[in-house]
Parts: structure tokens; sequence; C-alpha cells
């Protein structure tokens, strides 16, 4: 099973905040509106973050069918540890 697009986590993503801020907008709520954009762009930081980390441990896991389990979980602990 191949993981969902990035484009489509993004555009959901999106959606769901196009939709609250348009509220927010329709009764004039700068304070929410502002939130909403703030809060919009942290997430879409996180969810890149986790798309970065699924790719690659996707990617580790496609390298070899010979890799055990633990050389991938060995992979992906190296990988959250670089700073």
């Amino acid at each position: 099973m191949s993981p969902r697009p990035r484009k489509k986590i993004l555009e959901n993503l999106d959606a769901i905040y196009r939709e609250a801020y348009e509220r927010a907008k329709g009764i004039e709520d700068a304070g929410r509106m502002m939130d909403l954009d703030a809060s919009y762009q942290r997430e879409q930081l996180l969810l890149e973050v986790l798309m970065d980390i699924r790719d690659a441990v996707y990617t580790v896991g496609e390298a070899s069918t010979e890799e055990s389990a633990l050389d991938r979980l060995q992979a992906l602990k190296k990988l959250t540890n670089l700073r």
C-alpha cells in the first residue's frame, strides 16, 4: 500500500483551514482569522516534516527486501537523531 500523495494531504489541510477562515471572515472575527493563519502555517510545517519522515521510512523499507525490521528501525532512529 502506497502512502497518500503529499499534494492531496496538503490540499485537505488547506480546505479545512480555508473553510474555518471564511467562517471567521464572515463574522468579521479578525482575531480568529489571525489565529487560523498562524495555525495553518504551523500545521503545514508539521505535516511536511511528518511526510518527509514517512517518505524516508517508506524508502528505507523499499531499499532492500533482505533488510530486517531491526535494520529499518535503526535507520529510522538514525534519521530522527539528525539535528
